[in-house]
């Protein structure tokens, strides 16, 4: 873990570990929603202890793999070239250049670094020495500008110790980089550019253009170096096929200070309004400001974000929840409105995933929605360009409707691996995780949940109720009437869980009547009924003309709706139908072998066994349903489907799963702390911690290294912001039900709601005080247990916390 110290904005290593180096990368990753650059050292290269990796969002290409005698597609996120190369060594006026710097030289006597996580600067210190006690200093700031999306820069600063002479300065842009930064992908095809050219503009800028072998995106980086003081240094170019160079030569004296920028843009095919690429990235960084201005603008663009998303919780908490919400602007910024792109599960900060889009949005739209709606829109707006896929991809499988890809990147393709590889056993085993079809009601409920929180009425009755109709669609085909028991059932699925993927010995993979995706789906279909009719006329007829809805349709959900089948076993809600025949696994027996079992499917696989034989999950599935839903709802979607769901059963159905799972992804402990917060709240606070820390502390064995859990990220924020509020936005009123832990009883939120700018909560001694800034909009409506309030524009109310 970082020192902490007495800075909560503030993100500082002590020392250097080129053991910790890749999880301090990711950690310290700088990006503006158009571009992450992981936190590298600018002095290395690819190595076992680094990783530079720079991702521009929506950026994916195609590559075929031999992998097992079988060739396998794959769409990667693409890392593109690397713009931090910036080399030194001194040159004593008295004797030889020495060696090239860097912190894995036995000349670095002194490290640190620190990230400033309200400015989204990285400064790195080091001190070298060498055998005749020559000390040099160096600092570096590092900024990619959270203002403009297209620019990064660095300024490295040389302090010279004891000797005389110049520090000689290699700095520029490297091609000759692959997607090599996840181990076990290392056996598949890995070089994404081709077409490199090289150039110079000028004395001081250089530029690298290539594009993407498949899809034919084309890229370039420009760099700018210039030194302070400048008169008399001159850069020396120095270009080849897959990289381009400059060099100087900075005189310093014992105490004197030289200080070199180094300017880069960044531009793809994708952008609009440009000439090309190379065009476009060597006239803006011809044209960017001086580094200090660029620092300016950068700082006062981060603390504008900063105010539309402000969260303040004490403590160590607070320090990890600000850095956590760093990364999340980082990826989904203000720039990301104006890009097709979706949410990618690891971030733009490395390569697990292979950047890919899941169901991750779940966990992070709704954090989204009430401070960056705009936001929100732009990443729905993702999923509604990719309708047409979905619903091609219901055809092929004799569906109506949409079917949404598990993975999706860049044409909405289902791009889940066929293969995947068990690190432990060496073996490459079939992957069925595509039949997650709850995907579809993940999209569903965030077309919900954004327009119940912004109002945007014209998007949920357009564009969103477009894919929610579809998705109900697909649900109503996929759900097949069973006269035996009188209900609907939806067969052949992998729900949440994702470890049970078949039955033992069954020929075809699935499980049925996944409870967590039948009852969405009957939530889906009731959401989809309430649209039918609450669309205005023209809306209606429009929109059913245009996806051909037919009026028996609705009626058909409706029935469905009412009649789909969860399945129960000894007073609990059943993962799936038959999940009680299973086996019960020996829980503290595997912990005495193997300690860490967050993944006992590849455990169990390697010993020549599978997860399939057991009751026992990697997360949270039934429980989801206690995540997505408050009480009340979700009593009244199943109340609808003829099923008793009272406190018992559903307090009897959280202890039963929670003895049963073993946390194999990062989502698991933020889902358990969210429901024991309502369940049992004294053990809600061991699962919130371990949300918490999952990232920092890399607790999933060096997942982390490869990138951000984005999703675990997002939904740490919200269990402050909705989980421990019981903050719902519904009938267009706030409606909130607080449930505060013992360890995080004092926290507050700005929250942007509908066209309510700024409206503050804050939980303290009991109280919740609501703040709701000067405007001409009407009250904002509060309800809060049994009592409802109107809060003027203007005014602020405190109100007594309900018993409980």
């Amino acid at each position: 873990m970082p020192t902490a110290g007495n800075r909560p904005w503030t993100w500082s290593y002590e020392g250097y570990d080129a053991a910790a180096e890749r999880l301090r990368e990711t950690l310290c990753a700088l990006g503006n929603g158009y571009f992450v650059t992981r936190g590298a050292a600018s002095e290395v290269l690819v190595g076992p202890e680094h990783y530079p990796g720079t991702y521009a969002a929506g950026c994916y290409n195609r590559l075929t793999s031999n992998v097992s005698g079988r060739p396998i597609d794959n769409e990667d996120m693409v890392n593109l070239p690397n713009w931090l190369p910036l080399r030194y060594r001194i040159r004593p006026a008295d004797a030889p250049p020495g060696p090239w710097l860097s912190p894995d030289h036995p000349h670095l006597t002194e490290h640190r670094q620190a990230l400033d996580l309200r400015h989204g600067v990285l400064t790195r210190w080091s001190v070298y020495e060498d055998e005749a006690g020559r000390r040099l200093g160096v600092e570096q700031r590092r900024l990619v500008h959270m203002g403009d999306p297209h620019l990064a820069a660095l300024r490295t600063a040389f302090t010279a110790e004891g000797w005389a002479g110049a520090v000689e300065v290699e700095a520029g842009i490297d091609g000759a980089v692959r997607n090599a930064g996840v181990a076990r992908y290392r056996g598949l095809a890995d070089q994404h550019l081709r077409g490199w050219e090289t150039g110079a503009e000028g004395a001081d800028t250089v530029w690298l253009s290539c594009h993407t072998s498949d899809s034919d995106i084309h890229v370039a980086l420009a760099g700018r170096l210039r030194a302070t003081p400048g008169r008399g240094v001159v850069p020396r170019t120095r270009l080849t096929v897959l990289r381009a160079f400059h060099t100087v030569v900075l005189p310093v004296t014992s105490g004197s200070t030289a200080v070199v920028d180094k300017t880069v843009a960044l531009y793809t095919s994708r952008d609009p309004a440009i000439d090309s690429p190379r065009h476009a990235a060597v006239t803006h960084v011809v044209q960017a400001p001086h580094f200090r201005q660029l620092m300016a603008s950068h700082r006062r663009a981060w603390e504008n974000l900063w105010r539309q998303a402000k969260l303040e919780v004490p403590g160590e908490a607070g320090r990890i929840l600000r850095l956590h919400l760093f990364h999340v602007l980082q990826t989904l910024s203000p720039h990301t409105a104006e890009l097709d792109v979706g949410v990618p599960a690891r971030g733009l900060h490395g390569e697990a995933y292979r950047g890919h889009v899941f169901w991750d949005e779940l966990f992070v739209l709704p954090f989204l929605n009430l401070h960056l709606p705009e936001v929100s829109r732009a990443l729905l707006e993702y999923r509604y360009r990719r309708l047409p896929a979905a619903c091609h991809a219901a055809r092929e499988e004799g569906r109506a409707g949409a079917m949404y890809p598990w993975q999706s990147a860049g044409d909405g393709r289902e791009e889940t691996q066929q293969l995947h590889l068990n690190p432990r056993s060496g073996r490459w085993l079939p992957d069925h995780s595509h039949l997650q079809h709850h995907v579809g009601s993940a999209i569903a409920y965030n077309v919900w949940q954004y327009g119940q929180a912004s109002g945007d009425t014209e998007f949920l009755q357009t564009r969103g109720a477009e894919m929610l109709l579809q998705i109900a669609r697909f649900w109503a085909s996929a759900a097949v009437w069973d006269p035996d028991l009188g209900r609907y059932r939806i067969r052949g699925v992998v729900g949440p869980d994702e470890y049970h993927d078949g039955y033992p010995g069954a020929a075809e993979p699935g499980v049925d009547d996944n409870a967590y995706t039948n009852v969405t789906a009957a939530w889906v279909l009731l959401r989809a009924l309430d649209l039918c009719r609450t669309l205005p006329e023209a809306h209606q007829r429009q929109l059913f003309e245009q996806i051909q809805l037919t009026p028996d349709e609705p009626e058909r959900w409706d029935d469905i709706a009412g009649r789909l089948h969860v399945p129960y076993h000894r007073g609990v809600i059943s993962q799936f139908a038959g999940y009680e025949e299973l086996a019960e696994l020996d829980w503290d027996g595997y912990r005495r072998r193997y300690g860490d079992i967050r993944r006992l499917d590849r455990i169990l696989e390697a010993e020549g066994d599978t997860v399939n034989h057991y009751q026992a999950s990697k997360q949270a599935d039934v429980l989801m349903l206690g995540y997505l839903f408050s009480p009340a709802e979700l009593g009244s979607v199943f109340r609808r489907l003829g099923y008793p769901l009272d406190d018992d059963i559903w307090h009897a159905t959280v202890d039963y799963y929670l003895h049963r799972t073993s946390h194999g992804s990062t989502l698991s402990a933020l889902v358990h702390a969210w429901v024991l917060a309502r369940v049992h709240r004294p053990d809600a606070w061991t699962y919130c911690e371990e949300a918490l820390t999952g990232d920092v502390a890399d607790l999933h064995g060096g997942s982390t290294t490869e990138g951000i859990h984005l999703g675990a990220m997002a939904g740490t924020l919200d269990l402050v912001q909705r989980g421990l509020t019981g903050l719902e936005t519904r009938e267009q009123a706030l409606w909130l039900d607080p449930a505060p832990l013992s360890e995080l009883s004092t926290f507050g939120v700005r929250i942007r709601y509908r066209r309510h700018w700024d409206v503050d909560l804050r939980i303290r001694d009991e109280q919740v005080r609501i703040a709701v800034p000067e405007s001409e909009q009407a009250a904002v409506r509060v309800r809060l247990g049994e009592r409802s309030f109107s809060i003027a524009p203007g005014t602020t109310r405190r109100l007594d916390l309900p018993d409980g």
